[in-house]
């Protein structure tokens, strides 16, 4: 019999409390920060947290990995390793790492993934990392379904794709921006997001071809519909992305795809998911109505589409409608009359581009004939789209109406007037049993007994939804209730005290042989992100001829910023390879606050290079 192969569907955690959410709405495994080195600032957390976390998702088998992909110095080398050796002791499955010196250091006995920042978009640097003994890789965004088929034909390691979130413009570990402009640095945490900026476009001679645009901002990505294909492509992990948002977000986001995923292993069942527990009522999940600033499918069925959040890079939201007319009111505030495709609710609130091309919000209340009163005087013109970006109803029902995750568990009761006996089986192959003597008095009514039996046990205590058979004995005997409803919370204590017991704190990690020199005579770049002696080491082992420093070490004048697989020119209607023969007074630059970034476009590789 062929074995399924699970999907795991990964959930972000900024903290604690986030984690169980996304936990108890079906978050197969979650990626969580420690203390640092977590490539998000805001987004730390103590091990104390992290433990607390484990112990909360291992009931359900769900998995922790702990974060910690930044680049490193030399002097933070031993602090990485005391993080690394906390989390494995806290029970975490995995660490997610960036700096490949890390290979080389003090590290405890638990697998690594290599984090998209280590720039997987090619065969080649996949089969290396996999060679150095990552046991997942954890693919660029950027990447075709074609081209993850090519890497999962060369490769045996887990493949982990994002399928949900914000997209960085630039290819991930390979943007320089931040740390150019405000010595912050992307690659160690702390980036600025400048692609989420306003940019002038101008042309070599200084004409403004684009002016106050955020030409850099992409919309998030959703690959919800591609998940089959995905899945059959070799991915085994969904990432959604986001430790830095809130937790309504979470929920709204980890159930929906909870749904997909489910859906679709049971139609296929060469697939099955990676935890425990199915969920049971709560309210609906609603994508577009979190955090987004509009959907993209990306690159994944090999087409360049429109990838530009237009106008707005921060979250719009749900389309309202278009403004019709604007009334003043007196004593300040408006009156605003909508073509509306969704309908506004009291409280809810706003966005829209003002005839600045500023993006303003407000919070709204709805008259009985419509229209929508807004307390300040908007500099709004008709024709404008009006966005929803918080949608007070949906924000309550996901505080208030969560699901219930509840983990099958199957009970064989052997009932007899000498004893009770119970064999427990939860849907991922734990096992308790439970026994209480008796005598029990023989029941008068055999059928009403077995009945009452079936009926006390098969139902939830603590998160298992028993379902109980019951195996005919000679004498049925009468149980009181009360003795049926502490069997059911004895095998859910002693069910949880099973799983917890499972919490692994070993891991196997291959080592890279000592005579593979898959680098020998090249030279690497600031683009492999070297930041202290042990990637140097590393890097000259595996047959470099030199390595340059880190850029946030060493950076060169003028050099790569970004690389990136959208394309303005393509966005704007200019690119020669879909027929545009318009004269273009190339180079191109982005102007903002004063400084310039000339664009070069690599035709050839179909991907534009922004210069510092």
């Amino acid at each position: 019999m062929q074995l399924r192969r699970e999907l795991e569907l990964l959930a972000p955690a900024r903290n604690l409390e986030i984690g169980i959410a996304a936990t108890d709405c079906g978050a197969d495994s979650l990626y969580i920060a420690g203390p640092s080195f977590g490539a998000r600032e805001a987004a730390g957390n103590s091990i104390q947290d992290i433990e607390k976390l484990v112990k909360y998702a291992s009931r359900y088998s769900t998995k922790v990995f702990l974060v910690l992909n930044t680049i490193l110095y030399d002097n933070e080398i031993k602090e990485a390793e005391r993080i690394a050796r906390h989390a494995y002791e806290a029970g975490c499955s995995a660490l997610i790492i960036q700096d490949l010196g890390l290979l080389k250091a003090n590290m405890p006995p638990i697998p690594l993934f290599a984090s998209t920042q280590t720039n997987i978009r090619t065969v080649e640097q996949a089969k290396l990392l996999e060679e150095l003994g990552f046991s997942r890789l954890i693919l660029a965004r950027e990447l075709s379904i074609r081209q993850i088929e090519e890497i999962r034909a060369s490769t045996k390691a887990e493949l982990e794709a994002f399928i949900h979130g914000a997209l960085c413009v630039s290819y991930s570990g390979q943007c320089y921006m931040s740390e150019r402009l405000t010595g912050r640095s992307a690659n160690r945490g702390s980036c600025v997001q400048a692609c989420r900026s306003q940019y002038n476009l101008v042309d070599s001679n200084g004409k403004v071809l684009v002016k106050d645009k955020p030409l850099l901002s992409l919309k998030d990505l959703n690959l919800g519909e591609y998940i089959p294909q995905l899945a059959r492509a070799g991915v085994s992990s969904f990432k959604v992305e986001g430790r830095l948002k809130n937790i309504s977000y979470i929920k709204n986001v980890i159930r929906y795809y909870r749904m997909l995923i489910d859906n679709f292993t049971e139609h296929d069942h060469s697939f099955s998911r990676a935890s425990a527990g199915r969920l049971h009522g709560g309210f609906t999940p609603r994508p577009e109505s979190t955090f987004n600033r509009g959907y993209t499918n990306l690159f994944v069925d090999g087409k360049r589409g429109k990838w530009s959040s237009g106008d707005i890079a921060k979250a719009s939201g749900e389309l309202v409608g278009t403004v019709k007319s604007v009334f003043p009111e007196r004593g300040g505030g408006a009156r605003i009359e909508l073509k509306s495709v969704l309908r506004l609710e009291n409280g809810d609130g706003i966005c829209y581009t003002d005839s600045k091309g500023e993006v303003l919000g407000t919070r709204v209340n709805v008259a009985s004939n419509g229209y929508i009163i807004v307390n300040d005087q908007p500099d709004i013109n008709p024709g404008t789209n009006i966005y929803r970006n918080f949608n007070k109803l949906f924000e309550k029902e996901l505080e208030n109406n969560m699901p219930r995750r509840l983990v099958g568990v199957d009970l064989t009761v052997v009932a007899h007037c000498g004893a009770i006996i119970v064999n427990a089986v939860s849907e991922d192959g734990f096992v308790v049993e439970f026994e209480t003597k008796g005598p029990f008095e023989a029941a008068k009514n055999s059928d009403r007994a077995k009945e009452s039996i079936i009926a006390q046990l098969s139902k939830s205590s603590g998160i298992y939804l028993f379902t109980a058979q019951l195996k005919d004995g000679d004498v049925i005997p009468f149980l009181q209730v009360s003795l049926l409803n502490g069997i059911r919370r004895e095998l859910a204590e002693r069910m949880d005290a099973v799983r917890m017991e499972t919490v692994s704190k070993s891991g196997n990690r291959d080592k890279l042989k000592a005579d593979n020199k898959p680098l020998k005579g090249k030279r690497i770049t600031y683009l492999a992100n070297s930041s202290n002696s042990l990637s140097d080491e590393l890097y000259r082992e595996l047959g470099a001829e030199s390595v340059e420093s880190a850029f946030e070490i060493s950076p060169p004048a003028e050099v790569e910023l970004m690389r990136c697989k959208y394309c303005i020119k393509f966005e704007l209607g200019r690119c020669p390879s879909e027929g545009y023969r318009g004269k273009s007074d190339e180079p191109l630059y982005l102007e903002n606050g004063g400084r310039r970034f000339r664009l070069g476009f690599d035709c050839g590789k179909c991907e534009m290079v922004i210069f510092g």
